[in-house]
Order: C-alpha cells, then structure tokens, then sequence
C-alpha cells in the first residue's frame, strides 16, 4: 500500500468509527418538524454525544435529528448534550435511526421457504441427449 492511499483502519481491533456523508440524507431530515416542538423550518443537528470526537470532524450524518433554529442554538449552548436531551425527555437517537432507515433501507432478506423449493436442489443428471451418449445437462429434482 502506498502512502498517498492512506491507511486502512477498519482491519484494527478497535477501528475508527465511520462517519458517513449524506447530503440528500441531510435535506431529508431539514424538512421533517421539530423533535421538540414540531415547528418548521429546521435544521439537521448532528447528534455530538453519539460518536467519539474527531479532531473538526462532526458525527455521521445518520445521527441527525430536526431541530427548529431555537432548539439547534439551545442543544449546542448546553454543555452537555445528552443531559439536554434527557431534560426533554426524548431519545433522539431512536429518530436519528428511524430518519436513516427510511432513506438508508435495509436490504431485504429472501424468504426461506423460496429457498427451500426442489428445483433449487439438483441431485444428478439422468436424461440422455438424442444421440444416446451425452447427458443433456438437466437435472432431477429431489423428492
């Protein structure tokens, strides 16, 4: 690996954190209503207290909730975020996820009865081609 490609951190035990941008994630988000008191316009707050600092470096932008400019300007004056929350007794983080989930969605795992047909199974080849030598290639299910 060559310096100028930096150093690949997710093989260490402990890997940094990733911190994904996402700026259609983040308009998404500045148009859904306050958290607190349901008010528009917003702004995208970055949830601080939910990843380790970065030196100038602000969290994933999956850990973003709407705040009106009033709330924004309060949770970053407040010292300690978390506590912020606390008093208003709301877990921001459970919206940050239920935001990023819906333009983030999970991959949809297959139905394991699908799976399970017979024809996905293949046993061995039993059928001869026309000249009575050479298998055709199609296979027998199980039963």
């Amino acid at each position: 690996m060559r310096l100028a490609d930096g150093i690949d951190k997710s093989r260490l035990s402990h890997p940094e954190p990733r911190r994904s941008r996402d700026k259609e994630h983040v308009k998404f988000v500045a148009k859904q209503p306050c958290l607190i008191c349901g008010r528009l316009p917003v702004d995208a707050h970055h949830l601080r207290f939910v990843q380790h600092r970065a030196l100038g470096r602000k969290v994933s932008d999956e850990f973003t909730v709407p705040l009106c400019r009033g709330h924004h300007r309060e949770a970053h004056r407040r010292g300690d975020e978390a506590a912020w929350w606390k008093t208003a007794g709301i877990d921001p983080t459970i919206t940050a996820r239920a935001l990023w989930l819906e333009t983030h969605p999970l991959p949809k795992i297959p139905d394991p009865i699908e799976l399970d047909a017979p024809s996905c199974q293949v046993v061995g080849i039993d059928q001869k081609n026309s000249k009575g030598d050479q298998p055709t290639g199609k296979a027998e299910p199980i039963r």
